[in-house]
């Protein structure tokens, strides 16, 4: 078992930068691809970012955050981080990480098996 907890969500205006947190317990961290996801109102799951298990080995980036976001991770300390920058009121979502046991990168919902309760950004135009 994982269990992730994330932070760092909050309010900012658009232009604005946040940086998430993802914090790991549980079995080796390190052996897991991580990634995160969004879901706004009204709205499926989406996939944001990933990043593999080797740490700064492959990551990949949907095209709506690429340039603005950076995923990064430190197996050392059980965490994955998201830099959001040049936020946009379209970027307002719960955002949940998500741990996979693979090899690579994952970056669709059922390729993962673990996930965390999400928190919450929100950005004013």
């Amino acid at each position: 078992q994982v269990r992730l907890v994330e932070s760092g969500g909050g309010l900012v205006q658009a232009g604005g930068s946040l940086r998430l947190s993802c914090a790991a317990s549980g079995r080796t961290f390190s052996s897991y691809a991580t990634g995160w996801f969004r879901q706004a109102p009204g709205k499926e799951r989406e996939f944001v970012a990933a990043i593999s298990w080797r740490a700064g080995t492959h990551t990949y980036y949907a095209d709506s955050v690429k340039g603005r976001f950076t995923i990064s991770r430190d197996n050392a300390k059980n965490t994955v981080l998201l830099q959001m920058n040049s936020l946009k009121p379209e970027d307002t979502a719960v955002y949940c990480c998500a741990a996979a046991l693979k090899e690579g990168i994952a970056t669709r919902t059922y390729e993962y098996d673990y996930w965390g309760q999400g928190t919450q950004v929100t950005v004013s135009s």
